[in-house]
């Protein structure tokens, strides 16, 4: 347990049972009643952000976490499978618990996070940017050019996303993570 004058950017708490990191906060001193502290935090799975304002000296939960760097090698129905990049481990998560699946092709990397000293991944972080190869895609008509169209197409991982009508079967495309968009073609 801390205090909340030892809050600071980029701690990991846990606040309403869920894991959350501080991305700003801010000591207020109102004129009436007493100083708190206003902070926006982060959950650690969804990505949600909300605001909380703590008491000062209210006890909060720290939490650590660890991070080690995997290499994603291959998946099955249930299971994905990584090994650590140091020590040549490997491990397996069910797909349930990583949240961008459709983003992982083999040979890519990705950070695992534990709790500390707890041998079981509660999180897979996946780069925010990727590249993915066009496995299949609608053929483009000749009047669809004029206007600034876009189609659907598939990748290699079976991701189906929208991209503009230029990209072929074959192309190598950057996409963003975070809200499954593309970003360039890659040559």
């Amino acid at each position: 347990m801390i205090s909340t004058s030892n809050i600071k950017k980029g701690l990991c708490i846990i606040f309403n049972n869920e894991i959350y990191k501080i991305i700003e906060f801010l000591h207020v001193k109102p004129g009436k009643g007493p100083a708190f502290i206003r902070t926006k935090l982060k959950n650690f799975i969804t990505g949600r952000i909300i605001e909380n304002n703590f008491i000062s000296g209210h006890k909060i939960k720290e939490i650590n976490l660890e991070y080690k760097i995997y290499k994603f090698l291959y998946k099955n129905k249930i299971h994905y499978y990584f090994m650590n990049i140091k020590d040549f481990n490997q491990i397996s998560i069910e797909k349930k618990y990583i949240k961008k699946y459709k983003f992982l092709k083999s040979g890519q990397e990705v950070i695992i996070i534990y709790k500390e000293n707890n041998k079981t991944p509660f999180y897979v972080k996946i780069p925010s940017k990727v590249i993915l190869k066009v496995i299949d895609t609608e053929i483009a008509l000749k009047g669809d050019t004029v206007t600034n169209t876009n189609k659907y197409v598939k990748l290699e991982t079976g991701l189906i996303i929208q991209v503009p009508i230029f990209i072929n079967i074959g192309d190598n495309i950057k996409i963003n993570t975070e809200n499954s968009m593309y970003i360039e073609r890659i040559k």
